[in-house]
């Protein structure tokens, strides 16, 4: 089975990076993930690129396959994840084309499984959900050429749906800076299976309750994202490139002294 050392998890747009690339099938004790993976060379960088939501975006937030996603890129030999996304601004001035590496997490989802943890007692610490140095790559490689804000709390909500504005303001009141719905159980997955994970927030739009603004809408949230494709692909070459392949972190030894009876690949 081929191998990478560094997975993306993101949008269908980001296939164009991967150099001879190859799709490769991953079964897991989890289902199947969200679709077959991509693997290809960035810079002599092996790189298994998974689209979050299926390349047809069949799989709405709810019901993205996580534990397949996250077990299938680690089953490859990834360890370090890399995820853009799409979040709503929670700040005035974190408006549509900011760029977030959130430092915080703040789960608001319900009835997802959040866990590889069937049995026993297995508590992961998770206090700093995302992985300091992929963190400060990102946020070195980003802040070149893009609007970049170095830490802020990301909530997580279950979605489909958008938020209502009285939701919005209690978000932006507890000071959280954005919103979304894919990050959660995705980051704490990522931490039961020892990976770095980095967060890596596009801002579409400003949320339905910060100063008056109109109520969102997917048309428009898929407009940002898709003219701003291009320039994030770019800034996932770079922080690629960047990611030193001997891990320091702390996200390597997350396991360590936990009695967890999972068999990892």
């Amino acid at each position: 089975m081929s191998t990478a050392q560094i997975g993306v998890i993101g949008g269908s747009g980001f296939y164009a990076f991967l150099e001879d690339a190859e799709t490769v099938s991953v079964k897991t004790p989890y289902g199947d993930p969200s679709d077959p993976i991509v693997v290809g060379d960035v810079e002599g960088r092996r790189v298994a690129f998974l689209p979050r939501h299926g390349a047809d975006h069949r799989f709405p937030p709810h019901q993205i396959p996580y534990r397949a996603n996250l077990w299938a890129l680690r089953s490859l030999g990834v360890r370090q994840v890399l995820a853009p996304c799409a979040v709503g601004g929670l700040k005035p001035h974190l408006g549509p084309g900011a760029l977030v590496v959130p430092d915080q997490l703040v789960d608001r989802t319900s009835g997802r499984t959040q866990t590889f943890h069937e049995t026993g007692a297995v508590h992961v610490s998770f206090g700093d959900p995302y992985c300091p140095t992929g963190r400060r790559v990102a946020v070195a490689a980003a802040e070149k050429s893009w609007p970049t804000t170095d830490g802020g709390t990301m909530v997580v909500i279950e979605g489909p749906r958008f938020s209502t504005r009285a939701e919005s303001q209690w978000y932006a009141a507890q000071g959280w800076s954005v919103v979304n719905m894919t990050g959660h159980p995705e980051a704490v997955l990522a931490r039961e299976l020892a990976l770095c994970y980095t967060a890596i927030a596009m801002v579409t739009d400003l949320d339905a309750g910060v100063e008056g603004e109109r109520p969102v809408t997917q048309e428009e949230v898929f407009r940002v994202f898709g003219e701003s494709t291009a320039r994030l692909r770019s800034l996932l070459l770079d922080v690629v490139k960047a990611l030193p392949l001997e891990r320091a972190c702390p996200c390597g030894s997350a396991l360590d002294g936990i009695d967890h009876h999972l068999d990892l690949p």
